[in-house]
């Protein structure tokens, strides 16, 4: 049974940092992509970042150059390091895996990240 758990979310000031982290259980890791999605209530849930079971990697362009995907392979952990962070509603960050660049197979229960003073 697949099992994705995220961790790391929190409240955070405008210009900080949050390293969301996503522990994988029950598939084999290395040949998974892995995608970081976000949902603001009332709005649609947004691609934030990929990364390739080879280690390519995709961003939104409204996180690009602040945000860092990666992942260790080793440890069955996937992280997306956020950085200067910018004052947004409350958002929900889950945690995807997939055979395949952007394919989806299973989610995460989901982290919350807010961005507030």
């Amino acid at each position: 049974q697949v099992q994705l758990v995220e961790s790391g979310g929190g409240l955070v000031q405008p210009g900080g940092s949050l390293r969301l982290s996503c522990a994988a259980s029950g598939i084999i890791f290395n040949v998974y992509g892995m995608n970081w999605y976000r949902q603001a209530p009332g709005k649609q849930r947004e691609l934030v970042a990929r990364v390739s079971s080879g280690g390519s990697t995709y961003y939104a362009d409204s996180v690009k150059g602040r945000f860092t995907i990666s992942r260790d392979n080793a440890k069955n952990t996937g992280y997306l390091q956020m950085s200067s962070l910018k004052p947004e509603a409350p958002a929900v960050y889950y945690c995807t895996a997939g055979r395949g660049w952007g394919r989806v197979d299973s989610w995460g229960q989901g982290t919350p990240g807010t961005v507030s003073s």
